[in-house]
């Protein structure tokens, strides 16, 4: 079994009266870790009932409020318990539904996972305001996939284990940036068996929640989309050039790029400026949720091709779970002279420029962009993350962070 670090945050939430609302993208391990939830309690005595509505036999419960309300007093009785409803997404008015439940004021405690197309589908955050408290659950985090390929010998102690043992630590990361981290894929050994895996999961996004949820007419050109989208990570994305690709609207290509965030599959990260005239202010660039879904998008899974730009999502990963739910937002800087730093973290208050390196490095280097970036914004510390080197210099005030990747989020908040 793998250990989800959200598990910890769920046990706290599961005696809020407020709805536990766990949403993430399709086979990220949200029914798994319900389940997990639903064993503890019911070794503790509770009283427990779980529902999906993938399954037909517990769809017809869902047909009324009163209806649902009488399934769960004949299992758990009038009493405490505890209600997991699964796939919610496939209920229509989801969030009319739940609240109209949740208003009832019953003495059940409801625990709902869905994918993100329950927020595509239905405006279902505005029905339940201040009445859930939201989860977001990805794929296995890299802390996460080293802890489970460890045996949990190093739980609560992986930053000594990748200080000291940094062979193993570049297998890991080989490892994770080639095949991702979802869980069944990371549970089986054989390649074969692994790009079968991603497969599958890749076509039952398609068939599921875009051709079946959403209602997309053009499956064929919305997957293309995503090839075409993971080929050029950390690159600039022109939407022009992509309507004339694939031979669909400007305008379909926004909405299709929306879905995809949505759905967890892609994020996209907008430039940072100041100076309108001299920097890029329009074209966004886009990052895969998970490296092993954007490798078989490219036909490139298992072979790890584009290590550099790979290592360069997996940083932006990183980070983006560092700050997500702060007022923080992840930016990058490109000039009109073609000068670029990968990411700008931008509170408002500060900035923090962080350039990304896919190497050994061995003595301080400090790239051109970046330094033309820190004499223009003059930022109190800046980074260049690589895989081993560690080193702080002092460039005029900017203290320059070179650092191996697993230190920077916690360089960049101490």
């Amino acid at each position: 079994m793998i250990k989800r670090y959200l598990l910890n945050e769920l046990r706290k939430h599961l005696h809020s009266k407020e709805i536990s609302f766990i949403i993430g993208p399709r086979q990220a391990g949200k029914t798994t870790l319900m389940m997990q939830l639903q064993d503890e309690l019911r070794k503790e005595g509770e009283r427990t009932l779980f529902l999906n509505l993938d399954i037909e036999t517990d769809k017809i419960f869902f047909t009324s409020q009163m209806k649902l309300l009488k399934k769960i007093e004949l299992e758990i009785g009038k009493g405490k318990g505890f209600v997991f409803i699964d796939e919610i997404q496939r209920k229509e008015d989801a969030g009319v539904f739940l609240k109209g439940i949740y208003d009832m004021n019953t003495p059940y405690k409801f625990i709902v996972s869905g994918s993100g197309s329950v927020e595509l589908k239905e405006r279902i955050h505005e029905s339940l305001a201040g009445r859930k408290r939201v989860f977001e659950l990805y794929t296995l985090s890299f802390d996460e996939f080293v802890d489970f390929k460890t045996d949990y010998k190093y739980s609560g102690n992986l930053f000594r284990f990748y200080s000291l043992e940094v062979e193993r630590l570049l297998e890991f990361l080989e490892e994770y940036i080639n095949f991702g981290g979802y869980p069944r894929v990371v549970l089986e050994s054989e390649l074969n068996e692994k790009r079968n895996l991603i497969g599958e999961i890749f076509q039952s996004y398609i068939e599921r929640d875009i051709t079946y949820l959403l209602r997309v007419h053009k499956p064929e050109a919305f997957s293309n989309l995503v090839r075409l989208l993971a080929g050029q990570i950390g690159r600039l994305v022109n939407y022009t050039e992509l309507s004339s690709t694939l031979g669909i609207s400007v305008n379909t290509i926004k909405e299709y790029l929306w879905y995809l965030e949505k759905t967890f599959i892609i994020r996209r990260i907008n430039p940072f400026f100041r100076n309108v005239r001299k920097e890029i202010t329009k074209s966004p660039i886009y990052y895969f949720g998970d490296l092993g879904m954007r490798n078989f998008a490219t036909g490139s899974f298992g072979t790890l091709t584009d290590p550099g730009f790979l290592f360069q999502n997996f940083i932006y990963n990183t980070i983006y779970e560092q700050i997500k739910g702060s007022s923080s937002k992840i930016c990058f800087w490109r000039t009109k002279d073609k000068a670029e730093v990968d990411f700008v973290i931008d509170s408002g208050r500060y900035v923090y420029p962080v350039e990304v390196k896919y190497k050994q490095i061995t003595q301080p280097e400090i790239p051109r962009a970046l330094k033309n970036f820190i004499e223009k914004y003059k930022p109190t510390k800046a980074f260049v993350v690589n895989l081993t080197f560690k080193k702080r210099v002092k460039l005029n005030k900017t203290t320059v962070h070179l650092l191996p990747f697993y230190e920077i989020n916690r360089s960049l908040f101490e």
